[in-house]
């Protein structure tokens, strides 16, 4: 097993962190991009691996990766249209770990050859596939790394729901990278439920002001859940307030309960909040599923469901009553972790520092009435909560 594959297989998302100067969908990004000093931030930001665009097309050169292996000692990836075993000395001579193969310009064969030529020269492949029969002929080749692209390379249209999709329904013994289109740390989340391993990110670091800074804010943990919502207005607040996932309770017997999901921004994942059984109808993006208990609105703790999949644990106080020992009994848990259970701007972070979860939820302490949240404390909980 290679470096590069190594790297993104550890547990957790991993990220590989572009240099990409311009975009033939976007055109120039960051003209005057130091792969040099954008490598070395990124690898102190956490990355598992740097990207490096070397075709003229996106303003790379091979001169770019050479100077990137120079400052930074994790795993490079070379990308471009690479279709000859030359290429892949090339790559291997500039300083590369791996090398991307696009099946959509290559046939089996050819990939075939291309990925036993990288092994020769220790060279790992991310070999990159668009829709799922590409998906498929990545599968039956063996490809140890498979790339999930949601950017159609014909009309540059990205579908983040295709891409999820098809990163779902690959090998869970491949090490799967969702690339292209994630711009926020919740829809990195989507794709690491779904499956993957890693994310490619690129035009939204080029674009950001200061790109290692986007970076960590892309896979910082955990992420921040606002529940009990119920218009409009307290949507738009969580999401101006910088919460990545917005629950919405539709329980009968609950005093928060909405009269459905409402619409989120993309910047966040929406979450039905449901008790006894799973919605076989919703438009959530996550269900957030309680048992049922005698004589309470709800059991205990629950699950977080994806396409009836559990993907995270729910550890929570008993039904409006204190556990002195509930934070040690959720940092005991195994897995994904969202803490929830009297949670507000007083004591998230303190709860996050004795738990280090997944995730946090917090609602009723941030209300003004049951379904109604008071704005101030909303803000100062995510704010805490970072």
């Amino acid at each position: 097993m290679g470096r590069f594959r190594a790297s993104l297989g550890q547990p957790g998302l991993s990220t590989v962190a572009e240099v990409k100067r311009r975009s033939p969908s976007a055109g120039d990004l960051r003209p005057d991009a130091d792969p040099t000093a954008l490598a070395a931030s990124y690898e102190r930001a956490g990355a598992a691996a740097v990207s490096i665009l070397v075709d003229a097309r996106f303003g790379g050169t091979w001169d770019d990766l050479r100077a990137a292996r120079r400052t930074t000692a994790i795993p490079l990836l070379a990308k471009g249209f690479f279709s000859t075993e030359e290429h892949l000395r090339t790559a291997r001579e500039s300083g590369a770990d791996a090398v991307l193969l696009l099946l959509r310009d290559l046939d089996d064969t050819e990939v075939h050859r291309l990925m036993q030529a990288a092994d020769m020269l220790g060279l790992d492949t991310l070999v990159e596939a668009h829709d799922a029969e590409e998906l498929g002929r990545a599968v039956a080749l063996n490809a140890p790394v498979i790339g999930i692209n949601a950017r159609d390379l014909a009309t540059f249209r990205i579908d983040r729901n295709q891409q999820l999709e098809l990163v779902a329904r690959a090998p869970r013994d491949r090490v799967v990278v969702a690339e292209s289109g994630i711009e926020s740390r919740a829809q990195g989340a989507h794709a690491e439920l779904a499956g993957a391993a890693a994310i490619l990110v690129g035009s939204a670091l080029m674009r950001a002001p200061d790109p290692a800074k986007k970076l960590a804010e892309l896979t910082s943990r955990p992420l921040v859940k606002v529940c009990g919502l119920t218009s409009e207005e307290d949507v738009a607040v969580a999401a101006e307030a910088g919460a990545d996932l917005a629950g919405f309770v539709l329980a009968d017997e609950s005093p928060r309960r909405a009269s459905g999901v409402l619409e989120v921004p993309e910047t966040m994942l929406s979450v039905a909040v449901v008790v006894g059984e799973a919605l076989d109808e919703h438009d959530a993006d996550l269900v957030q599923l309680y048992p049922r208990e005698p004589g309470k609105v709800r059991g205990r703790d629950g699950v977080l469901l994806r396409e009836e999949e559990e993907v995270a644990r729910v550890i929570d106080l008993p039904w409006e009553e204190d556990d002195p020992k509930h934070l040690d009994r959720a940092r005991a848990a195994a897995g994904r972790i969202m803490l929830a259970g009297g949670l507000g701007p007083e004591n998230v972070r303190e709860a996050i520092e004795a738990v280090r979860p997944w995730a946090v939820d917090a609602s009723s302490r941030l209300e003004l009435s049951p379904g109604v949240k008071d704005h101030a404390r909303v803000r100062a909980y995510v704010k805490a909560a970072r």
